[in-house]
């Protein structure tokens, strides 16, 4: 393995949130270069699994988010048109749109920003880390995808942006002849409509009344009455619909309501008074699993569909192995200042954000939400990082 390079800072992951991170300490021109590290630099799991997803989120958020520094202006303003950029600025700024237009803004940011000369970009994943406590540096393991071989980068500062994965928990019901169906896969309707038969009778059991699995019963809606009429679709959920409600200069359940074509299908076609009698209805029977219900119900209901779809949230995608002097370290994530802890101690020069370390907020009602999002992440970044 050659020496060891030294850089200012290693930013690990080029999602949104870590191409925001490389934009703010890029910005800050911390006098050496910025390492960055992710295997595809191609906008992470929103361009890889969600370019059909519709967002949440409005369309003038994303256009913040790729004007916030300095860095991202430069690479918009020395892009030829017609570009991605041009193509965001062109829609409709107070409606929501499909993801692939964001996705496309985060590649062509990127693509910008590896060409910077204070980045070195590399291709590869990080598999170790550890601090040396007395000189606050990190030694960064780095296997590269280019040349197959390890190399090493020392620098005083980690960010971790490494995402999350949708979320599998057992379901001890299960028959064994229910399959487990990604909801990667039922998120995006043109893998969806060949994955599942459309010449005999399918039933996909759906659990969550969250974005992603009204998301997905929308897709399941679209494909039974279209291409596919004979499937049907089990929802299994434990309490109402929620929705964002947009109160005076804020928003109530910004972060765990519905919102956007989510909250239009959702008000429209699946709530208690109107599914019996939507479209919908015509394809779904929903399971309430309220009240302590949820075994009786999975028993009673699961070995009815041969598919079923967990929309319960995301998890942490796995981190390197991290240790301090040698050894293993336990981060906790201050939701707060980005930073970590270990056993109650402040780890030096470790930080994290996106949607695998989002921020914490407590809305003027006192609820305490966690703000994931391409303009929340970029807020918090422009909030924490001057003082990493």
């Amino acid at each position: 393995m050659s020496p060891p390079q030294k850089c200012a800072a290693v930013v690990v992951g080029a999602g949104p949130a870590g191409l925001a991170a490389m934009g703010n300490l890029l910005e800050r021109q911390l006098g050496g270069k910025i390492a960055w590290i992710d295997p595809y630099f191609q906008a992470g799991r929103v361009h890889r699994k969600y370019r059909e997803v519709p967002s949440n989120t409005k369309v003038a958020f994303f256009q913040a988010y790729a004007t916030a520094v300095q860095p991202f202006r430069t690479v918009i303003n020395s892009t030829r048109i017609p570009s991605p950029f041009s193509t965001m600025a062109k829609l409709d700024q107070e409606k929501t749109c499909h993801l692939h237009h964001a996705a496309d803004v985060v590649r062509g940011l990127t693509e910008g920003i590896v060409k910077m000369d204070q980045v070195y970009a590399c291709r590869g994943a990080v598999t170790a880390a550890n601090l040396v406590e007395r000189t606050s540096s990190w030694t960064v393991r780095i296997q590269r995808a280019d040349y197959l071989d390890e190399i090493e980068i020392v620098t005083p500062r980690l960010i971790l942006c490494t995402g999350a994965s949708p979320t599998e928990v057992p379901i001890p019901a299960a028959g064994q002849h229910t399959e487990r169906l990604d909801l990667d896969v039922v998120l995006k309707p043109s893998d969806l409509m060949s994955y599942l038969s459309h010449t005999t009778p399918v039933t996909v059991g759906v659990v969550g009344a969250s974005h992603s699995a009204i998301l997905a019963l929308l897709n399941l809606v679209d494909l039974a009455r279209s291409t596919h009429p004979q499937l049907r679709v089990k929802w299994f959920t434990r309490h109402p619909l929620r929705y964002a409600e947009y109160m005076d200069g804020w928003i109530l359940r910004d972060n765990t309501g519905l919102k956007g074509q989510a909250a239009d299908f959702a008000r429209q076609q699946l709530e208690d008074d109107k599914l019996g009698q939507s479209e919908a209805g015509r394809f779904i029977t929903k399971v309430d699993c309220g009240n302590g219900q949820e075994g009786a119900q999975y028993e009673r209901h699961l070995p009815s569909c041969e598919y079923l779809v967990q929309a319960v949230g995301f998890t942490r995608d796995p981190l390197p192995e991290l240790s301090v002097d040698g050894y293993s370290l336990e981060p906790e994530f201050d939701a707060v200042s980005g930073g970590f802890h270990d056993k109650g101690r402040h780890v030096p020069g470790l930080y994290g954000a996106g949607i695998a370390f989002p921020e914490r907020v407590v809305d003027p009602y006192g609820n305490v939400e966690h703000a994931v999002g391409f303009w929340k992440f970029m807020k918090f970044l422009k909030r924490v990082t001057p003082e990493w």
